[in-house]
């Protein structure tokens, strides 16, 4: 039996952009890619709402940083044979400069902590793949929620796809298969998640081949 850690934000949680609440575990895409994986994967979910690859927000119930949250979460799951990374949508909120390039240097960050994590055994590292979130759409204001920009949000999967060139690992584009939801411009359907989480088995099949 593999083990994959799916480490997010909301958009990993599940939260509903009608309501703010969780979708049934059977559209979260976690669940559904463990579905699509005929039982041979567990797969460890690990979404936050509001979490950001390497920022501190102080404004949440709890700590929203990626870079301090993954380190106990490869802690607590390992051993590991891939990590995914859906991460940068909320490092595009204007409090963090509302820039790509914060996402992408976060998710580098991320994946050093990855590749140099104290594993037991040393020699059980994981794969890692870095999947670029759907981009965000006009909200019901014509903005996405908390004043995130669209085009920024269009940025991050070319740069993340050659972050992951750059770095050597896997990637992938949710853009490709879903679009988050006009009810708020951020957040994504149940069609949508599902989606994703469809899209995903085959890559993953593939990486731990």
């Amino acid at each position: 039996m593999k083990t994959v850690l799916a480490f997010g934000d909301s958009l990993t949680w599940g939260s509903d952009p009608a309501t703010g609440l969780r979708h049934p575990a059977e559209f979260r895409w976690p669940d559904v890619l463990e579905r699509g994986l005929d039982g041979r994967v567990k797969i460890i979910a690990e979404g936050l709402g509001g979490r950001t690859t390497c920022y501190d927000d102080h404004t949440g119930p709890s700590c929203r940083n990626g870079a301090k949250a993954l380190q106990v979460s490869l802690a607590s799951h390992m051993p590991l044979d891939l990590v995914i990374i859906m991460l940068g949508t909320n490092d595009l909120k204007t409090v963090y400069g509302g820039k790509a390039e914060a996402a992408v240097s976060g998710m580098r960050r991320l994946a050093e902590i990855v590749e140099t994590f104290p594993y037991k055994p040393r020699s059980a590292k994981p794969a890692l793949l870095i999947v670029a979130p759907p981009p965000c759409v006009a909200g019901p204001d014509g903005l996405p929620a908390a004043g995130r920009s669209i085009a920024e949000s269009e940025r991050l999967a070319p740069l993340y796809q050659k972050l992951s060139r750059e770095i050597g690992c896997s990637f992938f584009d949710a853009g490709t298969v879903a679009t988050a939801s006009a009810i708020d411009g951020v957040h994504l359907s149940q069609d949508a998640t599902v989606a994703i989480g469809q899209a995903l088995a085959a890559p993953v099949r593939s990486i731990l081949e």
